[in-house]
């Protein structure tokens, strides 16, 4: 009968190539694993994170304006009006400053 040589034993000694590509394979396969906790750790430590700050009941506009844009800061709201005004409010929902852009 033939020789059986679907051990992999007996084919790595026959081609030592193949003893560095299993380590190769098995090698990637730790790397991916680990990646793959990372990222899960990543996500399950961020997502129970806030997506905004506590925001104040109410922010009045001046007479007129009417908000294009809001940006969040640590402890400040900046509000970008449609006539191309900043508002700069605090965390009560005070404005604090305001000044016009010019085009």
């Amino acid at each position: 009968m033939a020789q059986d040589d679907t051990d992999w034993k007996v084919a790595a000694k026959a081609v030592p190539e193949l003893r560095f590509l299993k380590t190769l394979v098995t090698g990637l396969t730790l790397v991916m694993g680990l990646g793959m906790i990372a990222v899960v750790a990543l996500l399950w430590l961020r997502l129970d994170r806030p997506v905004l700050p506590d925001l104040p009941e109410a922010i009045t506009l001046p007479d007129g304006a009417s908000a294009a844009a809001v940006t969040f800061a640590r402890d400040r709201i900046v509000v970008l009006t449609d006539d191309d005004a900043v508002l700069v409010y605090d965390a009560a929902g005070a404005l604090i400053g305001q000044t016009a852009l010019r085009p």
